[in-house]
């Protein structure tokens, strides 16, 4: 006999909706969570309804008290190994020597992001170095805004394009990228001013951005640095227990974000490194109704097998 119907990995939006939709649904739920969410140094979350503005650790602490309203556990911890039983079913192991077993799971253990090596950068990231226009762009609207270029080229230069509809005053700086000469030409066009050069570090008075440090000692001065990171899922879970990887290397998915893996869903950045706190709760809902029919599907046929023997 397994211990729980469903445990989740990972306590983001898309683990905590998950968790509240499958214990509304009267499911023994047991979610488990590290504490390590990306948006972990982020002041302010932005495109969620009711809640922008808001401070991320207030909508996982409101997330949290959902899940324990409907009869979900939440569980400290981290899962060092996901096994599946050969009949069906899984072992979670947790880093603290426990074992969990459930009918089914869901891995919401999301991304890490890569940033390039410059000095500076990791202190200020999620502050006033950031990544996305749509979370972060209207609040500093009209202002200097600079792209550094880094190992992620074709999101770096859409960036360094999509900027512009937040500031007119966008600086790019290739760094360690080589643009071709329609590159450049369609960023001058766009009215994107270009510095060339390694670019040494990005520098901050008075704990906020001022300028990008340039090797040879210029300084360019900037409010706010937007860069494009390398995003690492955290998939580890997923692959070890042998979900099909696409041609991308990342963990594939149907629409309701069911794996390879009979049993198996994963949803949120784990799988989708677009995948926005918005989006991570959608896809969280759905694949929680569709592992809830899953297991539906066993419930009758197991039913019927007691009621005709």
């Amino acid at each position: 006999m397994l211990d729980e119907d469903v445990v989740i990995i990972g306590g983001g939006a898309a683990g905590l909706t998950a968790a509240t939709v499958l214990g509304r649904s009267r499911r023994q739920v047991v979610l488990i969570d590290s504490a390590e969410p990306r948006n972990a140094r982020s002041r302010h979350l932005h495109g969620f309804p009711s809640r922008d503005g808001a401070d991320p650790a207030e909508l996982t602490a409101a997330g949290r008290a959902e899940v324990r309203s409907c009869g979900g556990r939440i569980r400290a911890g981290r899962v060092v190994r996901l096994t599946r039983f050969r009949e069906g079913g899984f072992a979670i192991d947790l880093d603290d020597g426990a074992e969990l077993t459930a009918r089914a799971v869901l891995v919401a253990t999301g991304l890490r992001d890569e940033l390039p090596e410059v000095a500076g950068l990791r202190e200020r990231w999620g502050r006033d170095v950031l990544h996305c226009p749509y979370c972060h762009g209207f609040e500093v609207r009209d202002t200097p805004l600079a792209v550094l270029g880094g190992d992620n080229r074709p999101f770096t230069l859409h960036q360094a394009q999509l900027l512009r509809q937040w500031s007119d005053d966008v600086v790019f700086f290739p760094n360690r990228i080589e643009l071709t000469e329609e590159e450049r030409h369609r960023l001058v066009a766009r009215g994107v001013r270009i510095v060339d050069g390694d670019v040494a570090r990005v520098r901050a008075e008075d704990d906020a951005v001022s300028g990008v440090e340039l090797a040879d000692g210029e300084v360019v001065a900037r409010r706010t640095v937007f860069v494009g990171p390398r995003f690492l899922p955290r998939d580890e879970l997923l692959t070890s227990l042998g979900c099909a990887v696409g041609d991308d290397g990342w963990v594939r998915i149907d629409p309701s974000g069911m794996t390879s893996v009979p049993g198996a869903w994963a949803a949120g950045n784990v799988v989708d490194s677009t995948a926005q706190l918005v989006n991570a709760a959608g896809a969280g809902s759905k694949a929680a109704i569709a592992i809830n029919h899953h297991l539906l599907a066993a419930d009758v046929e197991r039913a019927v097998a007691e009621f005709d023997g």
